[in-house]
């Protein structure tokens, strides 16, 4: 990782200068906000290079039914348009499980949009079930990994 690079945890109002403009751009702000963003058990990660926030995650300890063991849900990852494409998602992603291992967790799973299944399959992940659609913002897959 480069030295201007560095990820920290962040609370879940910063999520929201990445969130909006790639998740629910052209949407109100409040539309930003996650049910239990702020639950003891989540957290929030964001990627700073130099001291500028250019990519945001969430994870939230909720179980999808049908997996077995200790799940976090990853949820509202995003990387600036300018800084996509760089790694930056991956090294989020890592850093995500290794928390997660540590607090215990089995398993990572997220509702991936039709664009990021790519993503998510080429770092260990499963699709679980049908696709779904989520109202105003698409085609989703339910995914999965072990840890």
């Amino acid at each position: 990782m480069s030295s201007n690079i560095s990820i920290k945890k962040i609370n879940s109002t910063q999520t929201y200068a990445v969130r909006h403009p790639i998740l629910r751009q052209g949407r109100p702000i409040e539309d930003c906000r996650f049910d239990r963003d702020d639950d003891p058990s989540s957290f929030h990660l964001g990627v700073f290079i130099k001291d500028n926030l250019v990519g945001v995650v969430t994870y939230i300890k909720k179980e999808l039914t049908g997996l077995e063991g200790i799940q976090y849900q990853l949820r509202g990852m995003a990387v600036l348009k300018e800084h996509q494409k760089k790694g930056l998602g991956l090294l989020m992603l890592k850093k995500g499980e290794a928390i997660i291992k540590q607090n215990k967790g089995m398993i990572v799973w997220c509702n991936a949009r039709e664009v990021a299944v790519e993503f998510y399959i080429k770092n260990g992940f499963k699709i679980f079930g049908k696709p779904f659609d989520i109202p105003k913002i698409g085609l989703h897959y339910a995914m999965f990994k072990s840890l």
